[in-house]
């Protein structure tokens, strides 16, 4: 697959909004109030009445998180912020029975080292965005979610799960030879605790929708149906809060997980390119990669 250029795509993100999404202004006059805008791996559509988007995964089959997809969702996600139209965000998938399946293993496997940390640079920065948003970022998880997936869902305000017997959602790194990095296993601990987290990563638990409730991985269960209904229910309970005193909130109970990534964040991509071109590790990606084939044939 190939892979954008992250330098090309740090300058677009700052480059402020630009027209074909959200205007700087939210509505423009004579527009309907819904609009669906972008294509590709990310669909987004926008209530201008609202102030809401509904951010669609759609990087089919299973929604991977790869260099490509995880460029059009800074981008997409980086319009939203700077439009001030924009209060809330719902981050759901339009694949069947997937909300993302992770990391694209593609991604980890055969490459060259400045692949590898070019890709997690843009791993952190997708997690970095999404976790410190100013919007409020409700997760309507119509599908399974495991690994990356899990820590998208994570790092939002609130978590909507369909309560289908078939999903899944948990952080699995273990049970693929991997290891979960400090600020996914961060993540986790501000979501269920500490005690909760350390048999969850240890064994690469992936839990029912049930089971992510009771320990509060997720935070509302609802039958698949009533999940978009529901999350635009929620956001206007959150979109009752004053922006400011909400974001300040936020960002107080949130900055210190960030700030711990931010100030080793080089190490971070460092510690990822060493453990993911050991020769094991390569084989134990293979190895999956080659039973997820047999399953498939």
């Amino acid at each position: 697959m190939a892979a954008v250029g992250l330098t090309f795509v740090w300058r677009l993100l700052r480059s402020g909004p630009r027209p074909g999404l959200c205007g700087a202004g939210g509505r423009e006059p004579g527009a309907a109030p819904r609009r669906a805008i972008g294509h590709g791996r990310v669909a987004v559509e926008l209530d201008s009445s609202a102030g809401v988007a509904v951010m669609k995964m759609e990087n089919l089959p299973v929604n991977s998180l790869s260099l490509d997809f995880l460029t059009e969702f800074l981008i997409s996600l980086e319009k939203l912020e700077n439009d001030r139209g924009c209060r809330g965000v719902i981050l759901t998938s339009g694949a069947p029975k997937i909300f993302s399946a992770g990391l694209d293993i593609m991604e980890m496997y055969g490459k060259s080292a400045e692949h590898y940390a070019e890709f997690w640079k843009a791993v952190q920065e997708m997690w970095l965005r999404l976790y410190q948003s100013n919007m409020v970022t409700i997760a309507a998880i119509n599908g399974s979610s495991p690994a990356g997936g899990c820590l998208m869902a994570m790092s939002c305000d609130y978590r909507i799960m369909a309560e289908n017997p078939k999903y899944s959602i948990g952080l699995n790194e273990t049970q693929l030879g991997i290891v979960a990095p400090f600020w996914f296993k961060d993540t986790l601990v501000n979501t269920i605790g500490n005690r909760a987290t350390e048999r969850s990563l240890e064994l690469g638990l992936l839990y029912s929708p049930p089971e992510a409730h009771k320990i509060g991985l997720v935070d509302q269960l609802v039958p698949e149906e009533k999940i978009q209904t529901t999350a635009a229910a929620v956001m206007s309970q959150w979109l009752a809060i004053p922006d400011h005193a909400r974001q300040i909130t936020k960002s107080m109970m949130r900055k210190p997980t960030v700030d711990r990534l931010l100030a080793h964040r080089e190490s971070d991509i460092q510690n990822f390119v060493s453990f993911i071109t050991k020769d094991s590790i390569q084989k134990s990606l293979q190895m999956y990669m080659e039973m997820l084939k047999q399953r498939r044939g």
